[in-house]
């Protein structure tokens, strides 16, 4: 009885952790790994890991399950680090697309206020697994360097000097998380217009939308035709993707998601879900457009 006791009040310790801690484990593997279903498959892993050891040992829960998930995404960054390198054409991300029906949602709520949209993710990517880890465990989780270097097994001053050559490289790349969050309303009503001139295949209104020098990535990943460099120019942009959705057969419908945090678009085929665009706006115009059809990152979109 005193055994079933204890182990009820480890299932509600567990449980108490996962309502509190879940969404800054997944923001933070999400970042790491910028795979939505991996993220999900690492919190899930760091709980049930909790659930066998107990919490008994536990002096700061935030700190051990933060340690258990960043070793996770290091581990998996690393044994996947071969398909990312034979990966066909551009890598992005798999979109977080939300709805309003998740505003509700405390997960989304505490995703809404993270530094989580695709342009982000992406510089996020081109530090090493190291340095990406205690950059967000610094930049985004605010620790402090004894925390951060308990974590990933080095040295106080090692992960300052970690730190601050990836805070520079950042600066030096000159990108940061900023795309007109502030105005939301204006962001959308673009977005929408841009939508509203997608599914008519009209280049030039498509081409009204963007700034002169945007700039398109394709992400299909083999599996899906796409364009596997970079595209330039707001006419070429325009073009290309009317020609896209001309050329395949069947019709064509839209709606505005939350992708990563700002306006975004769910490009559906003959009813099936086929694409998602998010975007880089500054003012006023587009000036970053992601495009991901590979299906395989597409499955957690509902």
């Amino acid at each position: 009885m005193q055994k079933a006791g204890a182990l009820l009040m480890e299932n509600r310790q567990t449980e108490q952790a996962y309502s509190l801690y879940k969404p800054l484990l997944f923001s933070l593997a999400y970042r790491m790994l910028g795979s939505v279903m991996d993220a999900e498959d690492v919190v899930q892993e760091a709980f049930f890991t909790l659930y066998k050891s107990g919490s008994d040992h536990i002096h700061n829960m935030k700190a051990y399950m933060c340690k258990i998930v960043t070793n996770r995404c290091l581990e998996l960054l690393r044994s996947t680090s071969k398909q990312r390198e034979v990966y066909v054409g551009t890598w992005l991300p798999e979109p977080l697309v939300t709805t309003a029906s998740d505003e509700t949602d405390p997960m989304q709520s505490y995703l809404q206020k993270e530094s989580v949209t695709t342009a982000y993710l992406l510089l996020l990517q081109q530090l090493s697994y190291v340095e990406r880890a205690v950059f967000l465990l610094r930049e985004a989780m605010q620790y402090d360097y004894d925390e951060i270097a308990d974590i990933v097994g080095k040295s106080s001053a090692n992960c300052r000097q970690i730190f601050h050559r990836a805070k520079r490289s950042l600066s030096v790349k000159g990108v940061s998380d900023t795309s007109d969050r502030s105005d939301l309303e204006k962001a959308t009503n673009l977005v929408e217009q841009f939508m509203h001139a997608l599914t008519t295949g009209d280049a030039a209104r498509l081409m009204k939308f963007l700034s002169i020098d945007a700039v398109l990535l394709a992400d299909g990943g083999g599996k899906v035709k796409a364009l596997t460099q970079p595209l330039h120019g707001h006419l070429s942009i325009s073009e290309s993707i009317s020609s896209v959705l001309k050329k395949w057969p069947g019709s064509f419908t839209c709606r505005i998601a939350m992708v990563n945090g700002l306006p975004g678009i769910v490009v559906y085929k003959d009813t099936i879900m086929w694409s998602v665009f998010s975007f880089m706006i500054r003012d006023g115009r587009i000036t970053n457009l992601y495009f991901v059809v590979n299906p395989d990152k597409l499955t957690h979109v509902q």
